[in-house]
């Protein structure tokens, strides 16, 4: 097998260091890939494109990852997630499933991450675990959101759940490519579910514990103030509204992206995005959908069980409702429209070249689009909750 990938003109500098599992497609590893020593080539489903870099500067496991264009997976172990055209990840990583790194995304050496998403140009730092979160914002290289080095997103909480997803930024503004970046400074940490707004700025070795959805805002303090008082139990539901509202906007921007990508990444499909690496994204996608459901599951069977356990079957039958259901075709047929017109009158119909290129009210009807749907979801699912959980 090694040889034969060899053959179709797969770069594999020592093979006898590499493995390559039997159920691997070597259809499915494009010529001009590079495969360095001590690489491990696992999944039916692994996808590597030209250029792509595995295990360039350690040993790398890789299965069932999609893995575009020009990316650069340095060294560690990736699982079932998704890597856009030209991201790229440090050595010592530990990726797990349901992550997406879109174009130019990157992490540094030592991060850690599962269900987490982040937009073209997002940055993290070295020794960062940032699992469960979404983040945008940026508009480039040189002006992108970042996370600073050793910064921990906290998403396991005494009480034993997950309901803790972190949306930083958000889909129908994020999806443009033209908002200010978010800085989460180093040796910090975020408490989710939280909700930070664009332009947020954090100072190194700050705790951030609440939602902050006012654009433009630093937030900085030193150690929490310390204690010592009986424990109660971890069985209380104080702040409940709040955790369900987070979590609930968590998963209608992630329904907001599905529809992105089913009406928008779509149209751009080619050789930098072949057609099973797009399809790879929209799976992984709904996979993270999937995830955010059965952990707001969780929450309310465990946590929650006389607030939300009554009402919990409705509402997750209603966030198992494919997104079509609550879109605004009349507002996404027109953005669509405007798009392809973009297209069209490109040079070069890259992705981000395309979107960045819209003038600002084609910009502006998308994201109201995005936005409309977002609502209407969030509508839909409030509407079967308590009224005083």
């Amino acid at each position: 097998m090694i040889q034969a990938l060899i053959d179709r003109g797969v770069v594999i500098p020592q093979p006898q260091t590499v493995e390559i599992a039997p159920e691997v497609d070597i259809h499915r590893i494009s010529p001009g890939a590079v495969i360095h020593p001590g690489s491990r080539i696992r999944g039916g489903n692994t996808l590597i494109c030209t250029g792509a870099q595995i295990g360039r500067q350690a040993p790398a496991t890789i299965e069932n990852c999609f893995i575009g264009p020009q990316v650069s997976l340095e060294g560690g172990y990736f699982s079932s997630s998704v890597f856009l055209e030209k991201s790229s990840i440090g050595p010592s990583a530990h990726i797990r499933a349901g992550t997406i790194l879109e174009e130019h995304a990157s992490a540094a050496h030592s991060a850690g991450l599962k269900q987490t998403i982040l937009f073209p140009f997002v940055t993290l730092g070295s020794l960062v675990n940032f699992c469960d979160c979404f983040m945008s914002g940026g508009t480039g290289p040189k002006n992108h959101s970042e996370v600073g080095s050793a910064y921990i997103h906290f998403n396991f909480t005494p009480r034993q759940d997950k309901a803790t997803a972190s949306l930083i930024g958000d889909v129908p503004n994020g999806v443009m490519l033209n908002q200010p970046p978010i800085f989460l400074g180093g040796q910090g940490g975020l408490v989710g579910p939280c909700r930070l707004a664009f332009g947020t700025v954090i100072a190194a070795g700050t705790i951030c514990r609440k939602s902050e959805t006012r654009p433009g805002r630093l937030i900085f303090g030193g150690p929490a103030r310390s204690g010592n008082v009986p424990y109660t139990g971890a069985s209380g539901v104080g702040g409940l509204r709040g955790i369900v509202s987070n979590n609930l906007y968590y998963l209608a921007n992630l329904r907001a992206l599905e529809q992105w990508y089913s009406h928008v990444r779509s149209l751009f499909i080619s050789g930098r995005m072949p057609r099973a690496l797009y399809q790879g994204l929209v799976d992984t996608l709904q996979d993270c959908i999937k995830e955010r459901i059965k952990r707001l599951g969780d929450f309310a069977q465990k946590v929650a069980p006389d607030h939300l356990g009554p009402c919990w079957d409705r509402l997750e039958s209603r966030l198992q409702a494919p997104a079509e259901q609550m879109d605004v075709p009349e507002k996404r047929d027109d953005f669509v429209r405007l798009t392809r017109e973009r297209m069209d009158s490109a040079d070069n119909p890259d992705y981000i070249r395309v979107i960045q290129g819209l003038d600002k009210a084609s910009a502006a009807a998308g994201t109201e689009w995005l936005q409309a749907l977002t609502d209407a979801c969030m509508e839909s699912w409030q509407s079967v909750l308590p009224d005083d959980p």
